[in-house]
């Protein structure tokens, strides 16, 4: 891999995701609202300042988008992207104790523009640079298919941006699919235990890289799947 596209990566599994891929050889780019907590993130990660570039970008303007993946074409040795993480994402509330009914209006408009929206506004910016061996993945997990008390908007959203993926992946010629973390302690999810983000981050990698196509294309790979192929 080349160059990737990450964003989200100021931090949790966006920033661990770019750090795995920084180590593994890649140029990365990433993003996020914050341009001071993402020129910090990418200072830590790569101190040389080689090895990514970071842009202040919302997911939820097409044209903040559009000039990320522009300038990520123009980023690594090779013009195009190998790999596009649409990891940006919102949650309003408390993971467990945000119950559907009491979620404001904006709140709830705002988490399908961020993490639905922003995710197909991801995805169809980069299919025109993305480089034939090209992978899209998008992070999900169990409450995107199975309804679990508390978690309100965000459940909602996460199942309607793993229907967009896989919307994508049956319309174009890249493989697309989701990556199903489990519970992961980030900053998101209010710190609820769960997985480290570092530990998860190789999964990506393994997904973008090393994985049959047909094992990612419009499909939902795990835990098992990742370590069943890595043991």
């Amino acid at each position: 891999m080349d160059t990737a596209v990450v964003t989200g990566g100021s931090r949790g599994i966006g920033r661990s995701v770019a750090a795995t891929f920084v180590e593994r050889g890649a140029h990365v780019v990433v993003c996020a609202r914050d341009a001071e907590e993402l020129e910090r993130a990418v200072a830590d990660i790569d101190p040389s300042g080689e090895a990514v570039t970071a842009m202040r970008a919302d997911v939820r303007d097409e044209f903040d988008v559009e000039r990320l993946v522009e300038t990520a074409a123009r980023a690594g040795d090779a013009a195009g992207i190998d790999c596009v993480v649409a990891n940006a994402g919102v949650f309003y509330g408390t993971p467990g104790e945000t119950a559907i009914e009491a979620v404001p209006y904006s709140a709830f408009d705002d988490t399908l523009r961020t993490n639905v929206r922003g995710v197909f506004t991801t995805v169809r910016e980069s299919i025109p640079h993305l480089t034939a061996d090209a992978r899209v993945l998008v992070p999900s997990g169990r409450i995107a298919r199975e309804a679990t008390d508390g978690y309100g908007a965000y459940a909602v959203s996460k199942a309607a941006a793993e229907a967009v993926i896989r919307q994508f992946a049956a319309e174009t010629t890249w493989p697309m699919g989701v990556v199903d973390l489990g519970m992961v302690e980030t900053e998101l999810t209010d710190h609820a235990n769960g997985r480290d983000p570092g530990d998860i981050a190789p999964m990506f990698w393994w997904a973008a890289v090393e994985a049959d196509p047909e094992t990612v294309d419009g499909e939902i790979v795990g835990l098992r799947e990742w370590k069943r192929a890595t043991r």
